[in-house]
Formats: structure tokens, C-alpha cells, sequence
């Protein structure tokens, strides 16, 4: 057996670990019910399923004698990206109030998300 059979090999094994969490990921995100818990199902476990595929490619690449800096480009703009959304899609629902309050801070403090600066006070008076 040859490093380019074992790195064949080792490529479907990623393949099939990024198939089934892209799977599990499309699934919560169809079958959870509120925009909270949904977020979730893409941001985590949809990451971790094509970090997989993606790293099952760079192995092809690598067991065929190329390189793959499309593939880490994809991964790294990937991993930076989605707990960048994450954030923002959360915090629209909680300013929206789509969700489930927000539980209360000890010592009179609040949420840095819900802290209304002067300046967008004097927005909405003038609107």
C-alpha cells in the first residue's frame, strides 16, 4: 500500500465525518423551532462538517503531489467568518426581541448589547 492508497483512504474517512455533520447541521437547522436554537445547527456543527470536506480535499491534493491554498483560503475565511455572523444574527434577536429575555446581571449591570449610547438616543428623538 502506497502513501497516495492511505491518503485516498484517509480522504474518505474525512468525506464521510463532513458528510454526516453537514447533515446533522441541515437538519437542526430545519427542525429546531426558534431563531436561537437554529443558529446553532449551521455555525457549529455545519463549520466542523466542512472544515471536514474541505480537509478531505487538501488530503487528495496532497496524496495526488499538489497543494491546496484554494482549500485553507475556503477554511480560514470559514472559521473566521462564522462566529462573526453567529454574533450578529444573535444580536438582531435580542434587540428585536425574538427571543427568550436576556436573564439579569448582578450589581445593576447590563448586557453591552443592550446599552443605549447618547448618541443613538438622540437618533431616534429626531426621528
Amino acid at each position: 500500500m502506497t502513501m497516495a492508497d492511505i491518503g485516498l483512504y484517509l480522504a474518505a474517512i474525512c468525506l464521510l465525518i463532513g458528510a454526516a455533520f453537514t447533515l446533522v447541521g441541515a437538519i437542526g437547522l430545519i427542525k429546531l423551532d426558534d431563531a436561537m436554537k437554529r443558529l446553532h445547527a449551521p455555525t457549529k456543527v455545519g463549520t466542523m462538517g466542512i472544515g471536514a470536506l474541505l480537509l478531505g480535499s487538501i488530503i487528495v491534493s496532497f496524496a495526488r503531489g499538489g497543494s491546496s491554498i484554494h482549500e485553507l483560503l475556503i477554511m480560514a475565511f470559514l472559521f473566521a467568518t462564522a462566529p462573526i455572523s453567529a454574533n450578529f444574527i444573535s444580536k438582531v434577536n435580542i434587540h428585536r426581541r425574538c427571543c427568550d429575555e436576556t436573564p439579569e446581571l448582578q450589581g445593576g449591570q447590563t448586557w453591552s448589547t443592550l446599552v443605549e449610547r447618547e448618541e443613538d438616543k438622540a437618533v431616534k428623538e429626531k426621528a
